[in-house]
């Protein structure tokens, strides 16, 4: 009798640096570019330390997320956490639409920033410029998906080096900065509760180690290098981070840049003149790229390894054999993106993918606490610490820090993710017939 033919399986072939930089690279994206100059009209010269909390802050569920990772190295990561932790597939379905539909309109959003960034610089700034170029982008980088994880990955780390690069620039003109501020002040009238009130803005800018562990099965060596490469994102970023912001009061006064929306381009053309400006533009531009094209990664790898458990369509785990890569669910991912893009606007709604994320790291955070009291006994090559009675500390912690931080969104923005919900758990029950909505017990390897 003739053996069924075994159907092929996404590739290890992501390194811990590869992994490392993927993560820097996320991280990163393109916030920080317009982000410090709102952060320091807040905190002033003590910019610094708002984003050392903030990243301690991000560390405490990027510590949960290591742990986790190391004991389940799958592609949807958080479908696996909370199918293995409460064994609800309604739950877990819903965790996975989240993070789909967030992969999917900040790719979008960060698409149409890129459209913009390149119309200001041919100086045709024009919407139906900036959406063409928004398409031809997401395009061309799902083609450098579908291509493979090893295509993606070299892309990957050139985009984060010159999107690096640009921090290094104005890190190294802030040596020449002719400013000597007091790096312990707050602005006037300003008090501590300002450095606080920053951390949950900066904390946003932190939002991309998670997107590491989506990536696990084509990771060598996943129970190793994935802890550590989320760990070393963190650091990586965060000293990155710090450096910039007192670089930057090193050559201007945070109030000639705090309403800004390109900072930095103001802080480079101070020091190089205009031609500083368009670098940091051109710069921008890999910055951009490179987060559109992680959160396509992200998000198509969701949809494979939902449809590899039975919460979406068989369809979509088909694997490339040529590529090993998931070919129907990066096609997918594809087009959805595109269709937000035609609106031209959707900075709104994509505000409202952040309140999943940290809905998302809620339930991570709480499934690594029931699994320790579940299955006390499986392996973990990673183990979170201190625990209290094996209870894990800084994963409640976590939880309770992004709770809080629930608390800082418009009325608006939390009624868009609510009908985001509502709307997934129509389609969860919509689609019966095609998946499986009980839970199937343990995630097959």
């Amino acid at each position: 009798m003739e053996e069924p033919k075994k159907s092929p399986k996404l590739k290890r072939r992501v390194s811990l640096f590869a992994l490392t930089v993927y993560g820097v690279g996320n991280i990163l994206g393109a916030g920080i570019y317009a982000l410090i100059g709102e952060v320091l009209g807040k905190t002033g010269n003590l910019s610094w330390l708002a984003f050392v909390l903030a990243s301690i802050t991000g560390a405490l569920t990027g510590l949960s997320y290591a742990e986790l990772s190391a004991m389940f190295p799958k592609s949807a990561a958080e479908f696996v956490y909370t199918e293995e932790a409460f064994k609800k597939r309604s739950l877990s379905f819903i965790l996975g639409w989240i993070i789909i539909f967030s992969g999917i309109l900040s790719a979008a959003t960060v698409a149409l920033a890129f459209g913009g960034y390149l119309a200001d610089l041919i100086n045709v700034p024009s919407i139906f410029v900036i959406i063409s170029y928004s398409i031809l982008l997401v395009i061309a980088l799902s083609i450098i998906n579908s291509l493979g994880i090893k295509t993606s990955t070299r892309t990957n780390i050139i985009f984060t080096l010159i999107e690096v690069s640009g921090l290094i620039i104005i890190i190294i003109l802030g040596f020449f900065g002719k400013r000597e501020p007091n790096y312990f002040v707050l602005p006037s009238g300003a008090s501590f509760a300002a450095i606080l009130s920053s951390v949950a803005l900066i904390f946003f800018a932190y939002i991309g180690f998670e997107d590491i562990a989506n990536i696990a099965e084509e990771v060598k060596e996943p129970q190793k290098n994935i802890p550590k490469a989320i760990i070393y994102s963190i650091i990586i970023t965060t000293i990155l981070y710090c450096i910039t912001a007192i670089s930057v009061i090193s050559i201007l006064p945070y109030g000639d840049i705090a309403d800004s929306d390109a900072p930095l381009n103001e802080v480079a053309a101070e020091v190089l003149g205009p031609g500083g400006g368009i670098i940091m533009s051109f710069i921008a531009l890999f910055a951009t790229a490179n987060t559109v094209l992680i959160m396509l990664i992200v998000t198509s790898r969701m949809m494979y390894g939902m449809a590899r458990d039975k919460a979406l369509p068989e369809k979509l785990s088909k694997i490339s054999p040529e590529f090993r890569t998931p070919t129907t669910a990066v096609v997918l991912t594809m087009c959805f993106t595109l269709i937000p893009i035609l609106f031209g606007d959707i900075s709104v709604v994509a505000h409202a993918t952040v309140f999943g994320v940290l809905i998302n790291f809620i339930l991570v955070n709480i499934s690594l606490l029931a699994l320790r009291k579940k299955k006390p006994d499986i392996e973990r090559p990673f183990k979170l610490k201190p625990s209290i009675k094996g209870f894990p500390v800084i994963a409640l912690l976590g939880s309770i820090i992004c709770i809080a931080l629930l608390f800082t969104f418009n009325w608006y923005v939390i009624l868009i993710q609510i009908i985001i919900i509502i709307c997934g758990i129509v389609v969860f029950y919509a689609m019966k017939s095609k998946i499986d909505t009980k839970s199937i017990g343990k995630i097959k390897s």
